[in-house]
């Protein structure tokens, strides 16, 4: 069972997890700020829109350092990459078209949701914020709903 759960071993996937932590540990004790992904992409677009939402002071104040820390995780796997080969295959049988209404459905639901699942289970759990708790079980509810209906419909 624990060899279909991890098939490279529990290491990697503790190895990870650990330093994951310390990363969002670290940013929520230097900067007082939640190290979500979705705060990244509309801190970023604080450069670029003037729209109200993306100028709150909280956005434009830590762009630079969110641009930092997803600069650090595409460093991060491409040193992975290039230390111990891929990982996975980065080939995929889902049209593109899928890609980017999945993309967006997620992007959407990210903002409706006040943060993503970076956000919310790492840092809003981690915190014990009951609304963080609440937004995960429902994205793993929805998401194994999803993959139930999907292996139904393909007769998987």
């Amino acid at each position: 069972m624990i060899d279909s759960l991890f098939p490279n071993g529990v290491l990697p996937y503790l190895a990870g997890g650990i330093c994951i932590g310390l990363a969002v540990s670290l940013i929520f004790i230097l900067t007082g700020q939640v190290a979500g992904m979705s705060s990244v992409f509309s801190s970023t677009l604080s450069w670029l829109s003037r729209r109200r939402y993306f100028q709150q002071p909280r956005l434009r104040e830590s762009r630079l350092w969110r641009l930092y820390l997803a600069g650090g995780l595409i460093l991060g796997t491409a040193l992975y990459w290039f230390g111990f080969g891929p990982a996975i295959s980065w080939q995929t049988s889902v049209p593109l078209w899928q890609l980017a209404v999945g993309g967006f459905i997620a992007g959407f639901g990210a903002r409706l949701g006040n943060g993503c699942t970076s956000g919310h289970g790492i840092c809003g759990m981690a915190s014990l914020q009951g609304l963080s708790i609440l937004s995960v079980l429902i994205f793993l509810s929805v998401a194994i709903g999803t993959a139930q209906l999907i292996a139904y419909l393909q007769g998987i």
